[in-house]
């Protein structure tokens, strides 16, 4: 059965890319479930979730969302994990720069499955299966992004891989879920992925804490009583901050809400020092920051000592962070907005109420208005206003409450954290990449270097070892052959992608270069002695030439749009042009002379020993025996191998590359040629 991943989790558009998915399912449970007993059953678990979790998550200070499960008992596909119905737990947590959120919920669902070894877990996040990629050194070949979909669970504190030989297509969610159950079936992923997973999460839940810093800040009254009754605040204010703009900026100026005391912020401004923690991605957002203070922000002038300005400059980052937030949670909520109203633009848009409408247009505005209007007045509205809101009506109740400058003085305050680990990190970094090096050399060993985890060859349509030289010349010669026209270049139809040649473009870029007198015929003879007798180039007012010296190409700049590209022959006996446009007598002596004045010039230098030359044929002179000087001259006469040097410089271009991306390797994977990695070559 071939379902083709149709249960696959695929990330949602409107969810930011930092975003880790987590989907929960428990044996008891099927698709055939009623609805109101599967809620009553999901309802079940959520106790010896909460007891299992909390003390886990004990003071934990998530950088964006905390870890959050919710029930999905719909008749419905999943929205958040795009699976067909089947009654399920499930969340999702954006982690921001902060990736240590993410493999501490990665910690989290492995114990949650050795507590309850009957459920079966699925995580994934914006880059796909992240436990296969960080596991990639030791999967089967056959495990792959196209095979893995509804294969890869955490059950019973283990990672599970549904094997290719029980589903050789892609199996649906029930069908995994059924073969995970069965204890006939061994699903269990091998002792190399579970070492290298079980060393990722390890030293969790203590590192979790090692990732929270201590700091002392000084912040007005309102922000610290703020973060005394509500500490995971931090990371809204951290957010705001970090991600600030112009409008936001206007709100941190005025500082309305959070800078005085008294229930309308029209009381005096009070500065207390206070402890607050934060997660290390936190501190770093807020440190590197530069941010001058607002004109109404109070600040300690420098006699007050480096240490008590730095307090203070963090704690005025912290209090516009906090304000920013309230001010644009409140006019987000006043106004609707979030993802439920952007949901409900879109399907508007899919449903065509716009077609034909010019946006920014008063009847687009008018079906906008109107359709704004019922989308204020639905349910969705509602639950976006109370989430958007939840944190501004927070605030306004703990800021109406009494508290005074008395509940922060005479306070012990905790000495702030080392932040060396800010600088120092270079260390560490090494370490990892090291570690990540050894691994790849390990694979290597076993598998050979043409092979890439996931069963993929290294090379792109064919083997390393299928290269053939011939076909690099033959597929060049067929393009350059092509005539173009006001299109652009034609590309032979068996190349694997297309390559445009914007003719009317390039003739704009030369003419920015040259100037447009040259390129329109109207050029006069000071033009030509501008520059210079050592010029490249040749116009004659109908057409104008660029000769690649040394390449065998031609490419020929018609008076309009139009360019022809041709294969000429150097050193040949007649000159002559094998393809491109045709010669006339006037510019055949001009020609004619400009090669043999390029000739001569060039004579004597070592260019023409860096040409190939074609093979000489041999013949009876060769066996008796011929003079040195008639040896030379025949070796002057043999014609430059055209093919064996565009190959040369083709190969040479990517030697120099050194592995990294760069014209050579991207024009011959257009042409679908994979370049074999040199192995003379350290």
């Amino acid at each position: 059965m071939d379902v083709s991943g149709e249960d696959a989790p695929r990330r949602n558009t409107k969810i930011p890319d930092d975003t880790v998915f987590y989907s929960l399912y428990a044996d008891d449970i099927s698709s055939s479930t009623p609805p109101l007993q599967a809620a009553d059953a999901l309802r079940s678990l959520l106790p010896g979730l909460h007891s299992l979790l909390t003390p886990l998550l004990s003071n934990y200070i998530w950088q964006h969302e905390p870890f959050l499960l919710s029930a999905a008992v719909s008749s419905l596909a999943c929205r958040l994990c795009n699976s067909r119905p089947l009654p399920h737990l499930h969340g999702k947590t954006r982690f921001g720069d902060n990736l240590e959120d993410e493999w501490f919920i990665v910690f989290l669902l492995f114990e949650i499955t050795r507590a309850f070894p009957s459920i079966s877990i699925r995580v994934w996040d914006s880059d796909g299966e992240f436990l296969l990629i960080e596991a990639a050194f030791s999967l089967p070949r056959w495990l792959n992004p196209d095979s893995s979909p509804n294969r890869v669970f955490i059950r019973a504190g283990d990672l599970h891989i549904v094997p290719k030989r029980i589903f050789p297509s892609n199996p649906s969610l029930d069908l995994s879920l059924q073969a995970l159950r069965n204890p006939e079936i061994d699903t269990k992923a091998s002792d190399s992925v579970q070492s290298v997973l079980n060393k990722r999460i390890s030293g969790y839940p203590q590192k979790a804490r090692e990732n929270i810093h201590r700091v002392r800040v000084t912040v007005p009254l309102p922000v610290a009583q703020v973060l005394k009754q509500e500490p995971c605040l931090i990371s809204l204010s951290v957010e705001s901050f970090y991600d600030r703009d112009v409008d936001s900026l206007k709100d941190a100026s005025k500082m309305e809400k959070l800078l005085r005391t008294g229930k309308a912020g029209d009381g005096d401004i009070n500065m207390v020092r206070v402890s607050v923690e934060m997660s290390r991605a936190m501190y770093a957002q807020l440190v590197q920051q530069r941010f001058q203070a607002p004109r109404c922000y109070p600040m300690p002038g420098t006699k007050e000592g480096p240490v008590a300005y730095k307090e203070a400059e963090l704690g005025m980052k912290i209090a516009c962070g906090f304000e920013m937030m309230y001010q644009e949670r409140r006019r987000a909520g006043e106004e609707g907005r979030g993802s439920a109203r952007d949901a409900f633009l879109e399907s508007l848009e899919k449903s065509g109420c716009f077609e034909g409408l010019l946006p920014g247009s008063k009847e687009y505005q008018r079906v906008m208005d109107n359709a704004l209007e019922y989308y204020k007045s639905s349910v969705l509205f509602s639950r976006t206003r109370d989430i958007m809101t939840a944190p501004v009506k927070r605030i306004d109740e703990i800021l109406a409450s009494v508290y005074s400058i008395n509940d922060f003085r005479d306070v012990h305050l905790l000495p702030s954290d080392d932040d060396s680990w800010l600088y120092n990190g270079e260390d560490e970094l090494n370490s990892s990449i090291l570690e990540r090096q050894m691994e790849m050399e390990a694979y290597e060993s076993k598998h050979g270097k043409d092979k890439l985890p996931g069963g993929q060859d290294s090379g792109s349509n064919s083997e390393p070892n299928d290269f053939n030289l011939k076909d690099v010349a033959e597929s060049m010669q067929a393009f350059v052959r092509k005539v173009s026209s006001f299109e652009g270049a034609e590309v032979p139809h068996d190349w694997s992608n297309q390559v445009d040649l914007d003719a009317e473009k390039f003739m704009k870029e030369l003419e920015s270069v040259l100037g447009p007198a040259l390129l329109e015929g109207n050029s006069s003879d000071a033009d030509f002695e501008e520059l210079g007798s050592s010029s490249d180039m040749d116009f004659d007012g109908a057409s104008s030439t660029l000769y690649c010296i040394g390449t065998g190409y031609e490419i020929r700049f018609l008076s309009g749009s139009r360019s022809e590209v041709g294969l000429f022959q150097e050193d040949s006996e007649d000159d002559d042009i094998i393809e491109g446009a045709g010669n006339d007598d006037t510019e055949d002596a001009f020609m004619q002379s400009y090669s043999d004045a390029l000739n001569e010039e060039l004579s004597s230098t070592t260019l023409k020993q860096s040409f190939i030359r074609a093979p000489r044929p041999p013949n009876k002179e060769d066996e008796g025996g011929a003079s040195t000087s008639l040896k030379h001259m025949d070796e002057d006469l043999r014609p430059v191998d055209v093919d064996m040097n565009l190959v040369q410089s083709f190969l040479d271009s990517f030697a120099s590359q050194k592995g990294l991306p760069g014209p050579a390797s991207n024009l011959l994977g257009v042409m679908g040629f994979k370049v074999p990695a040199d192995e003379n070559k350290g």
